[in-house]
C-alpha cells in the first residue's frame, strides 16, 4: 500500500491501465454518468486505499472481489472499516456476479444509488416562500 500522495496517484494510474476484465466490463456501464447521471471514477484514493469504483456525490464506494479475498477476510473488513468512517458506504460484488449478471449487478447498485440520502437535502415546501 503506497504511503505517500504520489505513490498512491501513481498506483492508482497503473491499476487504471491494467484493469481485468470484469473491472472493465463494469466500468463500460457506469462511466460517463451512464447509471442515472451519477457520475463514477474508478480506481480512486481513499485515505491509504485505492477502491475500485466511488461515486463520491452518492457517497457509495463499489468493490469487486475475486477469488483472492476469500483469503484476505481481515484485510478486506479492516478496509472497509477505514471506508465507511471517511463516510462511504461500500457495496461488494464478486466477479462472477459481474460477469454472470451484469444487468443485476447494475440494479443493485441503481437501487443503492437511488436509497442514498441526498448530500443537500431538497428545501421543504414552503422554505424560502
Amino acid at each position: 500500500m503506497p504511503k505517500h500522495p504520489e505513490q498512491q496517484t501513481e498506483h492508482a494510474r497503473s491499476l487504471r491501465s491494467e484493469q481485468t476484465d470484469v473491472e472493465k466490463r463494469l466500468w463500460r456501464e457506469l462511466r460517463s454518468r451512464q447509471l442515472d447521471g451519477f457520475k463514477f471514477r474508478r480506481q480512486h484514493g481513499i485515505g491509504p486505499y485505492i477502491v475500485d469504483f466511488v461515486c463520491i456525490e452518492a457517497g457509495m464506494v463499489v468493490e469487486l472481489d475475486g477469488g483472492q479475498h476469500a483469503e484476505q477476510v481481515s484485510y478486506d473488513s479492516q478496509r472497509t472499516v477505514f471506508i465507511e468512517a471517511a463516510g462511504y458506504r461500500v457495496v461488494r460484488f464478486w466477479n462472477n456476479e459481474v460477469l454472470e449478471n451484469t444487468e443485476g449487478v447494475l440494479e443493485q447498485i441503481r437501487a443503492e444509488l437511488l436509497a442514498s440520502p441526498s448530500p443537500q437535502p431538497s428545501p421543504q415546501r414552503g422554505e424560502g416562500d
